[in-house]
């Protein structure tokens, strides 16, 4: 029977994982948090879903003798997490506007807790447990009200980009000092429930402020060991660990005998640990893997096996519950914005951290499930705090972005360049690897500057190398602002090391890289080239999928979903791109290609162009009025470099293919049928990145009215072409089916 029961308890945990996951990530694509799709994959497990459409799979599932065992490993990953949370609540935060955090924190924890505690007057005669007093029951719904989720804040801080800011620097430490007061309210409530009185609460009280203190001087004394022990080994051995995690379950023991709650001991033990960069990380990348992909989605089944939302089976409860929810809302976001108004704060960023102070998330999760395993609140009232921790926590994402949008977020990140100059080029480069990309960056510098002195003072432009870093997990150690500050700063210095190789030297100022946190690299891509008007995105593939005529990841994401125009760089390693080759046909992306090429001629001196037509059989290809028009447009100088011969072939690929052996870029359209399938560049563009001999360099155009030569093109000639229309329409018109052969060929 034992092993039965072992099995099934296997089972469901394979069953929970697995929901967790999948729900989990769906939120994700619904910009929320991944703990919220945790949460919710937790209450379908529950009698509010499963238990009501299938009520007899629920218990074969979920039967009575099993949930013993889910708590077990529930509070086992409660025990761990709050170390985690411990271990993340860094004393820097305390550093920065700590006078305005103390007020601005306080308030927002007296205004929620004392609103929570009126609402107990309405509630404990209607939803109580009935066997707790009503002081307990006070103290407890006022401190659920109060509680801030500190790793959801953290997260949302850095997916946002605004550890850097005032407003996030605000944030983080507002929400460290409310962690702080928050947990001693609960603890407060807690030794009150358990001993029915304020009175029989002291001794407590007493004990835990002793056992505090304790853990401050000499407890801290003694971890500060194994950060020397750190220092030493440049490595945590399976034997420090173990005498860690000892000293973990140690001071769970220590408060729960107290007679607070286990989760304090483990919380209280990781804000003691010694902040060591190395020692931090380490300890929180060995410990997190497992707590939060097997422990805590057990936790959150066992909420759900505890949540009944059909419980709320009268329109009077549901509005109760919408009360509560109310409540929560009103007091935690007032209470915050008002003391953050009188703090001197401007109306934005008050409003802003309102919205990131109401966040709840997993930790109010915590608290209900002590809640309930005291009997403090009853099964009613613990479902209508859950729906609140939910709609708090769902609400964060969109409001902070309709309050602050990322748009104004960069506006208020401390950058270090200085435009004396606005930009009338500006070229985004991703960069995924700065040790390896250098040829995409010289490229773009080759677009947008040349590399003479000429160039750089008649048509002032800018190279951003973008470096993204995407957050992949949830509350790991590597989405909190410390260690994004962190992996931001080493990126930073790649990307500086990088620049300072670049020649000549009068082309560095002007690359100007901008490195960020992104959890969804293309997506946030397009949107600062939106944002910051980019007029190309030149980006690097490296990878032979073209092969098999498929353009997927964050290249193929890109290319799709970007409102500016994209070039793809095929690296073939060549040292200089001075001779290039345009095979052309008039459509919107050779069109793009002829431009760029264009560009390079006029900035480079020693650049030369072939612009290569075919033909097939006796046909005749002449070339629009347009096109001759804009070649007697451009300087002697760069026409005298342009050579644009006709070869008549019957495969005009292996033309294209053949005659790249001669040059060192090939640049060349998407193919016609680019669009229809967005997995691919079309059967032209895909052959030529299998098989192309030199470097090549795809283009993809959104626009047709960006005009890529206008900036060097009117200062070089000093002509008329003022209206990048001009330019465009030069090499846009006149289309013949004659001309398009070749793209046809695909």
């Amino acid at each position: 029977m034992k092993f039965d029961i072992i099995v099934h308890v296997l089972i469901e945990i394979l069953i929970v994982i697995g929901l967790s996951r999948v729900v989990g990530l769906g939120f994700r694509r619904l910009k929320q948090p991944l703990v919220i799709g945790e949460i919710v994959a937790g209450v379908m497990l529950g009698p509010s879903l499963l238990g009501l459409l299938a009520p007899s799979l629920a218990t074969a599932l979920f039967p009575p003798e099993t949930i013993p065992f889910l708590n077990v490993l529930a509070q086992i990953g409660l025990i761990f997490f709050m170390f985690l949370i411990g271990l993340e609540l860094d004393p820097k935060y305390l550093r920065s506007h700590l006078d305005i955090a103390v007020l601005v924190s306080h308030v927002s924890i007296l205004v929620p807790f004392s609103l929570g505690s009126l609402l107990a007057l309405l509630l404990y005669p209607l939803v109580s447990s009935g066997v707790v007093s009503f002081t307990a029951f006070a103290l407890f719904l006022g401190a659920a009200m109060s509680i801030t989720a500190f790793p959801v804040l953290a997260r949302i801080i850095t997916e946002n980009n605004l550890q850097n800011t005032r407003l996030g620097t605000m944030a983080l430490t507002c929400a460290a000092v409310d962690d702080v007061t928050a947990w001693c309210l609960l603890a407060l409530a807690i030794a009150v429930t358990r001993t029915n009185s304020m009175a029989g609460a002291i001794p407590t009280i007493v004990l835990s402020l002793v056992y505090i203190a304790f853990m401050v001087t000499v407890g801290r004394k003694f971890l500060k060991t194994f950060a020397a022990y750190y220092d030493r080994s440049g490595r945590l051995n399976q034997f420090v660990l173990a005498v860690i995690y000892m000293g973990v379950v140690l001071s769970a023991l220590v408060t729960e005998l107290i007679g607070i709650h286990l989760i304090f001991g483990a919380f209280l033990i990781g804000a003691v640990m010694p902040k060591h960069p190395g020692l931090t990380r380490e300890l929180a990348q060995k410990t997190e893997d497992f707590v939060l992909t097997f422990l805590l989605p057990v936790f959150f089944a066992y909420s759900g096996l505890r949540t009944q939302i059909g419980l709320l089976n009268t329109p009077f409860l549901w509005l109760l519950c919408g009360l509560v929810v109310l409540v929560a809302i009103i007091g935690k976001y007032c209470g915050t914005y008002f003391a953050a108004r009188v703090s001197g704060i401007e109306k934005r960023e008050a409003s802003a951290l309102g919205w990131l102070m109401n966040t709840r998330g997993l930790t109010e999760l915590i608290v209900l499930n002590i809640g309930l395993s005291l009997n403090v609140i009853s099964p009613l009232l613990f479902t209508m705090l859950v729906i609140m921790a939910l709609v708090t926590t769902f609400m964060t994402s969109p409001l902070l972005e309709w309050t602050y949008p990322k748009r104004l977020i960069r506006k208020d990140v401390v950058e270090s360049t200085t435009d004396e100059i606005e930009p009338a080029y500006r070229i985004i480069v991703p960069i995924a690897n700065p040790n390896s990309q250098k040829g995409l960056v010289e490229l773009a510098v080759t677009i947008a500057l040349g590399g003479t002195d000429q160039s750089l003072q008649l048509a002032p432009a800018a190279i951003y190398p973008l470096s993204l870093i995407q957050l992949d997990e949830e509350y790991a150690f590597g989405g909190t602002p410390a260690e994004a500050e962190r992996l931001i700063a080493e990126r930073e210095r790649q990307l500086a090391a990088l620049i300072a190789s670049l020649e000549p030297p009068l082309v560095r100022p002007l690359v100007r890289p901008i490195v960020r946190v992104a959890t969804d690299v293309a997506q946030e891509t397009a949107r600062i080239a939106d944002s910051d008007r980019a007029d190309l995105i030149l980006m690097g593939w490296h990878r032979p999928a073209f092969s098999r005529n498929r353009l997927g990841g964050r290249v193929g994401q890109i290319l799709s979903t970007a409102r500016t125009d994209v070039a793809v760089f095929v690296d073939r390693q060549h040292s200089k791109l001075e001779h290039l080759l345009v095979p052309y046909v008039s459509d919107l992306h050779n069109d793009l290609g002829l431009e760029i090429a264009l560009r390079i001629l006029v900035n480079s001196k020693n650049s030369s162009l072939t612009i290569l037509s075919l033909t097939q059989g006796h046909q005749a290809n002449d070339r629009t009025y347009e096109f001759r028009t804009l070649m007697e447009q451009l300087p002697s100088s760069v026409r005298d470099r342009i050579h644009t011969p006709q070869i008549e072939s019957n495969n005009p690929i292996a033309a294209v293919v053949e005659a790249s052996a001669k040059v060192d870029l090939t640049i060349a359209g998407a193919s016609r049928e680019w669009g229809l399938e967005r997995q691919t560049l079309g059967f032209y563009a895909d052959q030529l990145a299998v098989q192309c001999h030199s470097s090549l360099l795809i283009t993809r155009r959104y626009s047709q009215v960006t005009a890529h030569l206008s900036s060097v093109l009117n200062t070089a000639t000093g002509s008329g072409l003022n209206e990048p229309a001009v330019i465009t329409s030069a090499i846009s018109k006149g289309e013949t089916d004659e001309e398009s052969k070749m793209s046809d060929e695909g």
